[in-house]
């Protein structure tokens, strides 16, 4: 009798990358889908930022690829979690959360549709993370799509960072035409920090930051306005 001739192996790893190719029993498809121009910060990069975010433009609007690249995405993440493959889950979460901006919603849908709002949540955390320029386009396509919610919950988790990277977005926002994002985080930045840390982002540029800084401080009460505007005054930015 001849001797038996092992079936070659498939190698591990290439599925990864072939959307949603066929592969070896004790692997998992996961879908490679395209990526925001911004260098992700999240748990999954080590907190690395960037120097200057890419314009909002470069990402692709939101179409019927964004509803099949979220069906897919959630379908291998229910397949890691029902083989209790966690760390490859969160790895695919974290990539799905540096994914362009527009196509966000649809991943939203299809994860509570699909029993996984925990992962959802995981996900926002995530891009709660990247750069701020990033978390405001991510929160105004949620909110655009009618999870005003979900947007708001994201600029509260992302706006705790330093008042020199808010700075610095705020004036990447405006100089790129944005004048609403840069808006967006300045009044949840506002929100949440105390008016000592608001006077700190003029200092990056007094001039363009601190009327922006008091039309942020308009959308709160009107004592917290009042406190906004003696911080700046204590700070030197306003002399009246």
């Amino acid at each position: 009798m001849p001797p038996t001739r092992k079936k070659p192996r498939r190698p591990r790893g290439g599925a990864r990358f072939a959307g949603v190719e066929d592969v070896a029993d004790d692997a998992v498809a996961v879908p490679l889908l395209p990526v925001a121009g911004d260098t992700p910060r999240g748990a999954r990069y080590g907190g690395a930022s960037v120097a200057e975010p890419v314009p909002e433009a470069a990402e692709p609007a939101p179409d019927d690829g964004a509803d099949r690249a979220a069906r897919e995405t959630v379908a291998a993440l229910a397949r890691l979690r029902a083989h209790g493959r966690g760390g490859e889950a969160h790895a695919l979460i974290c990539e799905a959360a540096a994914r362009p901006a527009p196509w966000l919603p649809a991943l939203a849908d299809e994860l509570h549709r699909s029993g996984l709002a925990a992962d959802w949540a995981t996900l926002l955390w995530e891009v709660a993370s990247q750069p701020a320029s990033r978390l405001a386009a991510a929160a105004d396509a949620l909110i655009a799509a009618g999870r005003g919610d979900d947007g708001r919950q994201l600029l509260r988790q992302g706006v705790f960072r330093s008042a020199d990277e808010i700075a610095d977005a705020v004036l990447v926002l405006q100089d790129e035409g944005m004048p609403h994002r840069a808006r967006t985080l300045l009044t949840a930045f506002v929100s949440v920090h105390t008016p000592a840390d608001v006077a700190a982002v003029a200092a990056g540029d007094p001039a363009r930051l601190v009327p922006l800084l008091l039309d942020a401080a308009r959308t709160g009460s009107p004592a917290k306005e009042r406190d906004i505007v003696h911080a700046l005054r204590v700070a030197g930015h306003i002399h009246s």
